[in-house]
């Protein structure tokens, strides 16, 4: 069979098409942490104005407490960047291999944990700034920031490293709330009131559809009725809103000790969160996740109902939800593939639930007021009512300052 000439260049061109397949890969197309990103490296990130290192979610490393950013990892890396003169974000992955392709495919420019130095060489990247000689360990960046690389390597000391350690053992250890009265705390009420300002609490309540006695046991737990009350976190006022919040809300910093502004905003905050957790039916479980919400995060919620939903419980029902919120600050739950917000010291926010429910329950069988019907979602609570007036002055006028520790009574469950 005679083969035109068309046909003979079509099959040449396929026998050098094969050779070319077969042809052996270079060792640096077969490298694992092959640096495939773009160039980006110091002047690059300088000019954008900040720095995205990824971590593990992890007590030594990083996590969200009261809407603030903890661990060591985090705090070091901070402390680069605000040297620098840059900001800082902190994306968490789920293993070392997730570390490694967002270095890899430029979705963070340093790896704020600590690997083994072997591990990084082997994939092809740097080990820079943050070094543990005991473990043999480092962070990592790519071998495409050289500037970076050493930007990080001049930075770093081992003194560095305790001096983070003792900020955050310093802040971890501070007490919850600074109070800026003479206050007692107490859980007994005045004979027909229970603070004063159970005017403003029963207006905030009617908004939410809760039992006025509701907010005013959060509003205890949150600052024992201190109107000019500021945690260690910032947190301000009678419910403890902390400045990024207010501005969220859209009320001003400053305005945050006024009583009427801050129940209000708290009421409109409360709110949002009940619309977070709307897929929640039943209303009077819907409040113990709001309420948790409130303390720990929607997040965090989030990730303790995915963990129930796993374990094939009811994640519609907090008392089966709120066990995986306790159990968040252990490895087997935190580091679950259904978590996404890792870490949480979830024993604080297990207590808060609990305690303002006691304490509600309290204020219910200890306060005689006129009942009175709040709207609809107020099924929640069997008995509703406003406020009769205080007829005394209240003693949490005075002035003077005592500090109170998270050990205290009013934070513990009755």
């Amino acid at each position: 069979m005679r083969l035109s000439f068309f046909s003979i260049v079509i099959l040449f061109l396929l026998f050098l098409l094969s050779c070319s397949s077969n042809k052996p890969a270079d060792a640096s197309d077969n490298k694992a942490g092959a640096d495939t990103a773009e160039v980006y490296d110091l002047n690059d990130i300088e000019e954008n104005g900040e720095l995205i290192a990824v971590t593990i979610s992890g007590p030594e490393s990083y996590f969200q407490y009261h809407n603030l950013d903890m661990g060591l990892e985090y705090m070091l890396a901070e402390d680069f960047a605000n040297k620098q003169g840059f900001a800082i974000r902190m994306e968490i992955a789920k293993d070392t291999m997730e570390l490694f392709d967002m270095l890899r495919n430029n979705k963070a420019d340093l790896i704020a944990y600590e690997l083994p130095v072997k591990l990084i060489k082997k994939m092809g990247f740097l080990c820079v700034g943050v070094v543990s000689d005991t473990a043999n360990a480092s962070w990592a960046v790519r071998k495409s920031s050289p500037l970076l690389a050493e930007s990080l390597d001049e930075w770093y000391s081992p003194a560095l490293r305790v001096e983070q350690q003792k900020t955050m053992r310093d802040i971890m250890s501070r007490p919850r709330i600074h109070h800026s009265a003479s206050l007692k705390p107490r859980a007994a009420m005045r004979k027909g009131s229970i603070s004063p300002y159970d005017g403003l609490l029963a207006r905030a309540a009617s908004t939410l559809g809760w039992d006025w006695r509701l907010l005013a046991a959060q509003c205890y737990q949150e600052s024992a009725f201190d109107p000019e009350a500021v945690s260690w976190a910032g947190a301000r006022g009678l419910m403890q809103i902390m400045p990024g919040t207010a501005t969220q809300l859209g009320v001003s910093v400053e305005s945050l000790f006024q009583p009427e502004t801050n129940i209000a905003a708290s009421a409109k905050y409360l709110k949002m969160l009940q619309g977070q957790f709307s897929d929640i039916k039943n209303p009077a479980e819907r409040t113990k996740f709001v309420l948790a919400a409130y303390n720990g995060g929607t997040n965090h919620i989030r990730d303790a109902m995915a963990l129930a939903k796993k374990h094939r419980r009811n994640y519609q029902l907090w008392a089966n939800v709120s066990y995986f919120v306790l159990h968040l600050s252990e490895p087997a739950f935190y580091k679950d593939p259904v978590v996404k917000s890792g870490y949480m010291i979830g024993s604080e926010t297990y207590r808060y639930v609990a305690s303002i429910m006691a304490r509600w329950q309290q204020y219910i069988t200890g306060v005689r007021a006129k009942p009175v019907l709040l709207p609809d979602a107020s099924r929640m609570s069997a008995v509703n009512s406003f406020p009769a007036k205080s007829r005394k002055k209240n003693r949490f006028t005075n002035t003077s300052t005592q500090i109170i520790s998270r050990s205290d009574s009013i934070f513990q469950i009755k």
